[in-house]
Formats: structure tokens, C-alpha cells, sequence
């Protein structure tokens, strides 16, 4: 592994290129430090610590909520605009045909993304401060205090520009191929945190808890070890081409392999769960105060049942399960693969090529994506099982965080090893 980081090191513009993207992510932890003054840091962050719905969300913010910094809203936006125009290319044929056109055609679906990002972050910061300055509320005490217009005006135009800024560095990253930009922005988030954690556990840390804690490191290990084992799984379809002459030349005749990734999503269907499943909870808590009681009344029980373990744990995995097999359609189509296989003379064994390929192709992806998506349903669920279980919440959100780094460090460890390979050095 030594010797493999010192050819990493060695390689000029390999190296240049890690470092950029570590001080992107670098910019970005600057980003969530910067607080936007007029909040009282004490009443935020008890208000934090008691709320499960908006703890979650300052995890994929990176802190930045908890420090009511610009970066508050993270890139929840940009993630909310992605998932709005893939459910839109499924009903609007145009969006679908840009899907299709290859590099040009996301170039363009990106562009779009991006302009959906500004009104979303507005929203959704609106939402956001109006809750933190009316609803949220710590023994009397509100968090943020009377906003005159001005004020309004300075604090939607920060955390939206604080989102564009993340969702730019986001994309630079990407450009550089050490990992996915957005999904290394949450990482680097999550990972920020660790020390905060530990600390505090350390302080309250009992000698009676040290069952609690060895149970908690099996737990971890055991995670990492299915998250290392379904994000590597494939299931591998054999492939034939047939012999064909061009010229005086004899070419194909080869057998080879199709893989199939079981859990092909990644990571992504966790990220878009969590996304929808904070608007409920933000628009009702918002509402809670409404003059209308029919209204208000509406508003506090969505807000009651949105706070449910329970109905939050439950709603939590079916949508993973659901936004796993919407991806995998997404990103994986048996129809166009079924398709270039016979372009390129080749076949199934025991199968004709076409309609036929396409068909057994789709009850493979089906079925292995069942397991895919109950595994990530699980981990998903995991912090709500081990917070049942163990009755701390300070250990509550392994599960979610754990998969997301695991499949993050994969996927750059992947990323970084094609780049050897092209430059003809071995794999890790």
C-alpha cells in the first residue's frame, strides 16, 4: 500500500489533482465555520439536540445548520433539483431524449439542475430560518429573534449563494475523477464530525457503558464488512460474440462476461430518502402556526407523526427500497444494453438476441436489486434499531453516516486506481 502511494505521489498531475480536491473539501468546512450573525448559539444548538428531524439534515450539511452558517442548507437543494428532473424525464418525452444524447444531453439536464437549485434554495431556506426564528423555540427562548426585511433579504441571499458555492465546488471535484463531488462534500461532513463525537462521548464516557460501546465496534465492523461486500457484488451474465471475417481478418469468437452490480444505486437512494423526507417535517412545522386552525391543526399532527420513530423508520426504508429500484432503472437500462450486445454480434447462451436478451436481463436486475435495496433499507434503519436497543442517542447514526463513507472511499479508491492503470501501474 506503501508503495502504491508513493507512485500516487509520484505521478505529477495525480498529485496535483488530490490536492485541489482536498482543499476544496478544505473550502468547503471553512464554509460551514462562517456563522451568519443574529442567532443565539446556545438556545440552536439545544434545539438541535432535541430534534431528530433536523439532526439529521445537520449531518448532511456537515454542521453547517447547527452553526447557522451559509453553508446551513449544504447541497440539499441541488440533490432536491436532481431528483425533481429524473421523475420529470420519466413523464416529459424531451427530458428522457436529452438522457439519452450522451454527454451533451447531461450537460444540458445538469444545466437545468443548477437553475432549479436557486428557487429551491430559497425555499428551502425560507422555510429553514422562518422555523429557526418563530417555531423553534428552547425553554422560551427562539432561536433567531425578530428579522427586519433587510435582514431577511441578507440571509436568503447567503445560504442560497452558500449552496451555488457548494454545488460549484461540488462539480469541480468531479471534473478532477477523485470521486463524485457532491457525494465527497457529505463525506467530508460526516467525517468532520468524528472528533466532536468521540469528545463527547469520552466525557460522559462510564465504565458500565463499555458493553454498549464493544457492541457498538462489532456493529460498525460488521456494517463496513456488508457495505465493502454489496457495493463489490456482482452477478455476471456470460456473453458470446460470434466469429465474423472482415477482410482477410477473423474477428470476435470471444466469451466473456456481462456484471451486474447488486447494489448498482450506491449510495444515492439514501441521500434522496432522506431528502424527501425532511420537506414534510419542514413545511408542517413551518405551518404549525398558521391562523387557520383547520390548517394549524393539520400542521401539528404531519409535525407529531413526522417526529414518530416509528412511522419515520418505517417511511425511512420503503422509500431507500423504492428510490434503489428507481435509480437502478435510471442509470441501468436491459433494453439499450440487450441492444449494443446484438449490435456487436453478441448473445446469451440459450437465449435470442433482442426482445428476449432484454426480458431475462430485467428479471436478473430485479431480483438482485431486491436484495440491494433491503440491505440499504437496513443500514438505513439501523440508527432507529441500535437507538432501541442500546436506549443512548449517541450512537444513533452510525448506520447511514458508515455507508455513506465506506461507499464513498470505494468509489475514490476506484476512481484513483483507474488513473494508475492508465498510466500502467498495477491496482491497489
Amino acid at each position: 500500500m506503501f508503495r502504491k502511494l508513493f507512485q500516487i505521489w509520484k505521478l505529477k498531475d495525480l498529485r496535483i489533482k488530490i490536492l485541489m480536491v482536498f482543499l476544496l473539501l478544505a473550502a468547503t468546512r471553512v464554509m460551514a465555520a462562517v456563522p451568519i450573525p443574529g442567532v443565539n448559539v446556545g438556545a440552536l444548538r439545544q434545539f438541535f439536540s432535541q430534534n431528530q428531524l433536523f439532526g439529521l439534515l445537520d449531518i448532511f450539511s456537515g454542521g453547517g445548520l447547527s452553526n447557522f452558517s451559509i453553508a446551513m442548507l449544504g447541497v440539499g437543494p441541488y440533490i432536491t433539483a436532481s431528483i425533481i428532473l429524473q421523475l420529470m424525464a420519466i413523464i416529459i418525452p424531451s427530458l428522457a431524449e436529452l438522457q439519452k444524447e450522451g454527454d451533451q444531453g447531461r450537460a444540458k439536464i445538469n444545466q437545468y439542475t443548477r437553475y432549479l437549485t436557486v428557487p429551491l434554495g430559497m425555499l428551502q431556506g425560507f422555510g429553514t430560518i422562518t422555523l429557526l426564528s418563530r417555531g423553534a423555540r428552547t425553554g422560551g427562548v427562539s432561536v433567531l429573534g425578530f428579522l427586519t426585511p433587510v435582514q431577511w433579504v441578507i440571509m436568503l441571499l447567503s445560504v442560497t449563494a452558500g449552496t451555488l458555492i457548494l454545488m460549484w465546488i461540488g462539480e469541480l471535484i468531479t471534473e478532477y475523477n477523485i470521486g463524485n463531488g457532491i457525494s465527497l462534500i457529505i463525506f467530508a461532513g460526516i467525517v468532520a464530525r468524528l472528533p466532536t463525537a468521540i469528545g463527547q462521548n469520552l466525557q460522559i464516557f462510564e465504565l458500565s457503558q463499555l458493553p454498549t460501546i464493544l457492541g457498538f465496534v462489532v456493529i460498525a465492523f460488521v456494517v463496513v464488512l456488508g457495505v465493502v461486500v454489496m457495493t463489490e457484488a456482482t452477478r455476471n451474465i456470460p456473453v458470446s460474440y460470434a466469429k465474423r471475417v472482415r477482410g482477410d481478418k477473423l474477428y470476435g469468437g470471444v466469451n466473456t462476461h456481462l456484471p451486474i452490480r447488486i447494489n448498482t444505486a450506491g449510495v444515492i437512494p439514501i441521500i434522496f430518502a432522506i431528502s424527501i423526507l425532511l420537506f414534510p417535517g419542514v413545511i408542517a412545522n413551518f405551518l404549525v402556526n398558521a391562523k387557520t386552525p383547520v390548517i394549524a391543526h393539520f400542521a401539528a399532527s404531519m409535525a407529531a407523526l413526522f417526529q414518530n420513530q416509528t412511522f419515520y423508520g418505517f417511511a425511512y426504508f420503503f422509500l431507500v427500497v423504492v428510490f434503489t429500484y428507481f435509480y437502478t432503472a435510471v442509470v441501468f437500462n436491459p433494453e439499450d444494453i440487450a441492444e449494443n450486445i446484438q449490435k456487436q454480434g453478441g448473445f446469451i447462451p440459450g437465449l435470442r438476441p433482442g426482445r428476449q436478451t432484454a426480458e431475462f436481463l430485467y428479471r436478473v436486475l430485479n431480483r438482485i436489486t431486491l436484495a440491494g435495496a433491503v440491505f440499504l433499507g437496513l443500514i438505513a434503519v439501523l440508527p432507529f434499531l441500535m437507538q432501541i436497543f442500546t436506549h443512548t442517542q449517541s450512537l444513533s447514526i452510525g448506520g447511514t453516516s458508515l455507508l455513506i463513507v465506506v461507499a464513498v472511499v470505494i468509489e475514490t479508491v476506484n476512481q484513483i486506481e483507474s488513473q494508475l492503470v492508465m498510466r500502467d501501474y498495477e491496482g491497489f
